[in-house]
């Protein structure tokens, strides 16, 4: 599912909701989400995830196509970790 299909789909159930409206509040969502993230917060949905920011310290890398040594540079990784109810949907439980 994209962007737009969500808000088609909140703005199909919610007839008294236009779908500018429903497109500016999930704009807002998404982006407080990155927000919290870029200022290092955890943000958890309950039921369905936690969004978190890992550190990923400098590291000597190979290029697969050459096997020649790469530096990498450390950096900042969104990372996701699945809720109960979530995963439990997906493993038909």
């Amino acid at each position: 599912m994209i962007r737009s299909e969500l808000i088609q789909k909140i703005a199909d159930e919610h007839p008294d909701l236009s779908q500018r409206e429903v497109e500016r509040i999930v704009n807002t969502i998404f982006e407080e989400v990155i927000e919290a993230m870029a200022r290092g917060d955890r943000v958890e949905l309950r039921g369905f995830g936690a969004f978190s920011v890992k550190h990923r310290e400098a590291r000597t890398g190979r290029n697969p196509r050459t096997g020649e040594a790469v530096d990498v540079d450390e950096k900042h990784v969104p990372f996701f970790k699945t809720g109960k109810l979530l995963r439990e949907r997906l493993n038909g439980a």
